[in-house]
Formats: C-alpha cells, sequence, structure tokens
C-alpha cells in the first residue's frame, strides 16, 4: 500500500476524499480512540489507543499539508475537430521584453495577540500555529478546533467551550482557564506553566476526560484550588 493511500485508510476515507472530510474524520476518530476513555486497569488497550491516536494524528496532518499545498493545473490541449481547415500560417512575432518580478512574499498567519475573541464562535475552526497570546477569549465557542501547535500565552479562556478542542503541543503557559469546558480535549505535550484551571470542567464523576500526557503542569492551579508541583 502506497504511504498516501494508508493515510486515507487510517482515517477510514476514500483516496481523494476533501480537506474537510479528512478534519472531520480525525475529529470523530480522534474521539473514538480518546485514551482517557479506556479504563484505568487494561493498560494494553491504554497503550493500543495511544498508538491509533498517534496514527490518525500523522494521517492527518500529512494529508492536510498535502491539500493545502499550492496546486497548479495541468491542461492537455484538445484535439484539433476532424475536416478543420488548415491553421493560418503564423505571423512573425516580435520579442517582448519583460522586467523581472522579484516573487511575492510567502504568505503568513496573522498575527492575533491581544485580539478580543469574547464569546466567539470559532468552531471547527484551524487555529494551529497561531499567536493568541494575551488574547480575549472569554465565553468562546472552541469545540472541536484544531490548535495545534498555538500559543495562548497569558490569553483569557475563562468559561470557553473547548470540548474536544485539539491543543496538542500548545503553549498555554499563564493562560486563564477558569470554569472552562475542557471535556474531550487533548492537552498532549502542552505547557500550562502557571495556568489557572480552577473550576474547570475535566472529568465526569471519578472519571478524567482531558488528555494531559506529556503536559508540562508545573505551578499551575488545578480545578480543585491546589497548585500542581
Amino acid at each position: 500500500m502506497r504511504e498516501l493511500e494508508r493515510y486515507y485508510w487510517v482515517l477510514d476515507l476514500e483516496p481523494g476524499a476533501t480537506l474537510e472530510e479528512v478534519n472531520q474524520a480525525y475529529k470523530d476518530l480522534a474521539f473514538i480512540w480518546h485514551p482517557d476513555r479506556i479504563p484505568h486497569d487494561n493498560q494494553r488497550l491504554k497503550e493500543k489507543a495511544q498508538k491509533k491516536l498517534q496514527e490518525i494524528n500523522e494521517a492527518r496532518e500529512k494529508l492536510r499539508s498535502l491539500k493545502t499545498k499550492r496546486q497548479i493545473p495541468h491542461y492537455s490541449p484538445s484535439p484539433a475537430p476532424k475536416n478543420s481547415p488548415p491553421p493560418s500560417p503564423k505571423k512573425p512575432q516580435t520579442r517582448t521584453t519583460y522586467q523581472h518580478q522579484p516573487p511575492p512574499p510567502p504568505k503568513t498567519n496573522p498575527d492575533l495577540s491581544g485580539k478580543d475573541f469574547s464569546h466567539a464562535n470559532l468552531s471547527n475552526k484551524d487555529l494551529s500555529g497561531r499567536n493568541m497570546s494575551y488574547a480575549n477569549l472569554t465565553g468562546a465557542n472552541l469545540s472541536d478546533t484544531f490548535m495545534h501547535k498555538v500559543i495562548l500565552r497569558g490569553a483569557n479562556l475563562s468559561e470557553a467551550n473547548m470540548f474536544r478542542a485539539n491543543l496538542l503541543l500548545a503553549d498555554l503557559r499563564e493562560a486563564n482557564l477558569r470554569n472552562a469546558n475542557l471535556i474531550g480535549a487533548d492537552l498532549s505535550g502542552a505547557d500550562l506553566r502557571g495556568a489557572d484551571l480552577t473550576g474547570a470542567r475535566v472529568r465526569s464523576g471519578d472519571r478524567l476526560l482531558v488528555k494531559l500526557i506529556g503536559a508540562n503542569l508545573s505551578g499551575a492551579i488545578m480545578p480543585d484550588g491546589t497548585v500542581h508541583a
């Protein structure tokens, strides 16, 4: 199986699926294979879920990178119709000299630091890699939002709905996450040093429903008000 076909296969998609279909398949499978949904005493199944989630993340990243690259369409000349008259003789062409133009600058993600997104609906958006440090996201809807490596240092996310948000390797140092809904969120590898999670929703009964594998919680205020050592 070719590598590209394997990525579609991992996401249960047919080759050639759209970027929207890739994103939706990723969200569905990431929710199904979330390791925190596995009973804590089943270590074998937990390890299997972690491996499966890594494959899903890799497939989504590779297909997203491929589909967002600028594609140059290829056109084939149409055959000349039968019994068509012979082409007219070409007129002599004069050579035109064009002044060299420098290539356009590469597109970059706009800086969103300090912006006001309070109560904004950002559900299902792709904010990966954006600089949103010190932004106001109070009460914003960030459910199912892809925020891989987003910079949210010092951001105000109090009462934000971050249900199933993907925050892999996000920078959340000193962020305000008070009373935020983090059920189903993936914070694997995120930097949460000094963040305030007081009152944040992270459990259903006794089950922790937030993925924090490899997250740095040093000095963070946990939902129960205790400070993580």
